[in-house]
């Protein structure tokens, strides 16, 4: 309590003897704006006479301020934000300034920026005006860092934030503790709040108002001023002596008061006269006698206050500030500032660079995937990304990816700027563009490229390869059904003239027994036909006929063979080999040949702008040779027109495509592609790209070698600090075999060989000839049918023959034993014929008794 009742006897005191010395005259300078001086009332021990500074006027604002002097001023408080160096310069002028601004803040949020945020530049977000004119007096002043300067946070503010580039390595909200919520919402909800570690918070207050963290995704810095500041000694649990909210500007003002009046009440009893003092502008004056005694005791008064100290001959704020992070989660307690010790705090690591890289759709370098990243957005994947991390990794940086909605890199216009990714390089809209981008003199008049990190790579062409269709019976198309049926027409009528030649022919072993007693092959119609057909078989027809009308159509009958085999089997072999044979197509220059294949390219695309610049060359070229020849006056015969030497073929090429129509995409294209079933339709496109997918799909395949091949780099702006050192690093990965081992991520031709695929020396496929084997399987069917068909006849006939043998044998049993009985009596027969009837015709055994010869 000792030093509170010493401040109230001090404040006494000096009201006392203000009233007893009288009064002196202060000239105040001020802001146009600035009115927390008026607004803070005390008991004053002097006259104030205000000047305004006119920033637009200064010279006009000094003049009144030499003016005022002139009829005499005990001293000059200045106020305003800036200090008023003119003022200051003038001699013998009894001079405070007093510094009662946002420069406290500024000094601390700096300070933290470059030590724990390693940051050289920041985006600086204020909630009042006054503070944000301010702080550009500050800035010009003391500050080295690079900044933009809003006041408050709205859309249009937010917009320009989001295209700066270089974009800013932290941002800072200068507000109170409630307001600071509502920008920092406004920031989340633009999507400037995407890294942690970039935004800070400094409260310029000291409220309660609490950070709503559900919004915070990322992680965020907070400077405040903790409530320990207002107490006089806070290990002593004494109560505080401000209440929230918390105003310092004010409590700064009122305290600076507070201490002017005992310093001047004190000098004033010292003997330090009261009088005015007359000053002038353009001549030197004499500085006051015992001028000293007003800032000691100036200084002994502000020692009593807890808000202010004097230091480089200012009165400043002497703010202490606590510095912490937080995050969705948790929080953590970084350090403190104070005025006197500077920034204090625990070792972490340095905020990394942040870059925005550009990038465009194009498989396998960059693609975007099902996954989504934590800022809503599709996550993508790809060669290029692969490098992009490790470019990160090793050179220490953070970055955002930038995609454009066209996945253009980019095309020039007339007035020589470029869209896509190339112009917003060139912009400054993005630090860098990674991914499938060529180098061309172009492009390089308004960027710069560093190091090729890809081989040589070009345009080339994808087709389709020929869906064969399956056939077990294709050994049958050889030859048309027409000739077929004449064949087995010249079978059937061969049989039958066999047959009718042999039946007729006197000299035939059928008519001519006694020129042929031995057995000779007997030619029925069965036997015709079996002759027909075997003599189409090496095995030959077997046995001929003996007359020489059937010999002399058996010859032609072979002759007839011999050719028809021979035209089958040449035949055959052609179709198998035409089968088996390549793509149509070999080169650029085949396919521009041709008329069954269409072709096209992707719109816009580097093939589809190549295309546009070979035929705008041979245009020209032809325009110029044609001036050559036509202004010719030494030789006619060495220039003519008709005689160009250059063979047009791009023009055509483009005119086809045109014809054709370009595809929006390079998944259309291929998708038209695959649909040419017949291989009748081609697309031409970057070489890598189409190679990716030919990996992945059996049925595509690449024609030709590649053309126009150029390079692929990574962007940077013209004259950009990182292209000495993205070099350097590409240099690096070259001699780590990185692009090596991550080309053959993406371009694995293992997947390929997985393919059912059918090479010229692998042979004839089953498929080609399999009816041979189903006609062979069919025949040998058709044989184990007759089998069956023939057991059966067999059996039918024999017993058939046993049925008519046992018939017989009875007859002749009865038939004996007819005459027995006529030899022997009535009686036996009688008997016999009774016994046979009574026993069935079954007969197992039968003797026969021959009758003795009857002369």
């Amino acid at each position: 309590m000792s030093m509170i009742w010493r401040a109230i006897f001090a404040i006494g005191t000096a009201l006392f003897l203000a009233s007893d010395v009288g009064s002196v005259k202060l000239l105040i300078l001020k802001e146009e704006n600035g009115t927390i001086w008026e607004n803070v009332k005390t008991e004053e021990v002097w006259e104030e006479q205000h000047v305004i500074l006119n920033r637009e006027n200064e010279e006009e604002s000094f003049n009144k301020v030499c003016e005022e002097l002139s009829s005499g001023a005990w001293m000059v408080l200045d106020l305003t934000w800036s200090g008023w160096d003119s003022v200051a310069e003038i001699a013998g002028i009894r001079y405070l300034r007093a510094d009662l601004g946002i420069s406290p803040f500024m000094r601390a949020t700096e300070l933290t920026l470059i030590k724990l945020r390693n940051s050289t530049d920041a985006a600086l977000i204020f909630q009042h005006s006054h503070h944000f004119e301010q702080s550009l007096w500050y800035l010009v002043r003391e500050s080295s860092l690079r900044v933009t300067v809003h006041l408050g946070l709205d859309d249009e503010s937010a917009e320009s934030l989001l295209d700066m580039r270089p974009s800013p390595s932290s941002y800072v909200i200068f507000a109170d503790h409630d307001k600071a919520n509502t920008i920092l919402k406004k920031a989340v909800d633009k999507k400037l709040v995407y890294l942690d570690d970039r935004w800070a918070m400094v409260f310029m207050d000291i409220g309660t108002a609490p950070i709503n963290k559900t919004m915070l995704k990322k992680r965020i810095m907070q400077v405040y001023m903790p409530k320990s500041i207002c107490c006089t000694d806070p290990g002593q649990m004494l109560p505080c002596h401000c209440t929230e909210p918390f105003n310092f500007e004010i409590e700064g003002a009122k305290q600076l008061k507070i201490a002017l009046s005992k310093a001047i009440s004190s000098s004033l009893t010292e003997g330090l006269s009261a009088e005015p003092l007359n000053y002038s502008c353009s001549s030197s004056a004499l500085s006051p006698k015992n001028d000293s005694i007003f800032y000691d005791n100036l200084d002994k008064a502000l020692s009593d206050s807890w808000l202010l100290h004097k230091t480089y001959g200012e009165v400043r704020l002497n703010l202490r500030f606590e510095i912490r992070n937080i995050g969705e989660n948790r929080a953590q307690q970084l350090g403190n500032w104070d005025p006197i010790a500077g920034i204090r705090t625990a070792a972490m690591p340095r905020v990394k660079r942040f870059f925005r890289i550009g990038t465009g759709f194009s498989t396998p370098f960059a693609y975007p995937t099902n996954q989504i990243s934590p800022d809503g957005s599709a996550r993508w994947e790809g060669y290029a990304l692969d490098l992009i991390e490790r470019l990160a990794e090793s050179m220490k940086f953070e970055y955002q990816l930038i995609t454009v909605e066209n996945h253009m890199f980019g095309q020039r216009f007339e007035n020589g700027s470029w869209n896509g990714l190339v112009g917003m390089l060139a912009t400054g809209r993005v630090d860098m563009v990674v991914g499938s981008l060529t180098m061309t003199s172009e492009r390089e008049e308004v960027i710069d490229f560093v190091a090729p990190y890809f081989e040589q790579t070009g345009f080339s062409i994808v087709l389709r390869k020929p869906l064969k269709k399956t056939s077990l019976f294709k050994f049958m198309t050889v030859l048309r059904v027409e000739v077929w049926l004449s064949i087995l027409g010249a079978l059937c009528l061969t049989a039958l003239m066999i047959w009718f030649l042999d039946r007729y022919s006197p000299y035939s072993a059928r008519n001519n027994k006694e020129k042929y007693p031995y057995p000779c092959r007997d030619f029925t119609l069965k036997e015709s036909f079996w002759f027909a057909v075997t003599s189409f078989t090496p095995q030959g027809g077997g046995e001929a006929p003996k007359s020489l009308s059937a010999r002399t159509l058996v010859a032609a009958y072979w002759l007839f063979v011999v050719l028809m085999l021979a035209t089958f089997t040449a035949n055959l072999a052609a179709f198998l080999t035409v089968e088996r044979m390549q793509s149509p197509v070999q080169s650029l220059k085949h396919l521009a040949r041709q008329s069954r294949i269409n072709y096209t390219v992707v719109k816009d695309s580097d093939a589809h702008n190549y295309f546009r610049n070979m035929k705008f060359a041979e245009e020209t070229l032809y325009k110029y040779w044609k001036e050559i020849t036509l202004n010719s006056s030494s030789d006619q015969s060495q220039f003519r027109v008709w005689d160009y030497p250059i063979k047009e073929q791009y023009g055509h090429i483009l005119n086809a495509i045109e014809k054709a129509g370009p595809v929006a995409n390079i998944q259309e294209g291929l998708r038209k592609v695959i649909e040419s079933e017949q291989a009748e339709f081609a697309l031409i496109h970057d070489l890598l790209e189409l190679k990716y997918h030919v990996f992945k799909n059996c049925n595509l395949t690449l024609i030709g070698e590649p053309f126009a091949e150029q390079p692929y780099a990574v962007a940077v702006q013209q004259g950009s600090h990182l292209n000495e050192e993205i070099s350097r690093r590409i240099l690096d990965l070259q001699r780590e075999r990185f692009f090596e081992a991550t080309a053959s991520k993406y371009w694995n031709s293992t997947i390929k060989s997985k393919c059912d695929n059918v090479d010229e020396d692998e042979g004839i496929t089953l498929e080609s000839l399999g009816g041979v084997f189903i006609a062979t399987l069919v025949g040998l069917f058709i044989a184990l049918l007759t089998l069956g068909a023939e057991v059966w006849y067999h059996k039918k006939k024999s017993k058939n023959q046993v049925t008519m043998k046992g018939q017989q044998q009875l007859q002749s049993i009865i038939r004996d034993e007819i005459f027995t009985t006529k030899e022997f009596g009535h009686h036996n027969f009688a008997n016999r014929k009774a016994s046979l009837l009574a026993t069935k015709p079954k007969v197992k055994q039968i003797t026969v008794y021959p009758r003795g010869q009857l002369y």
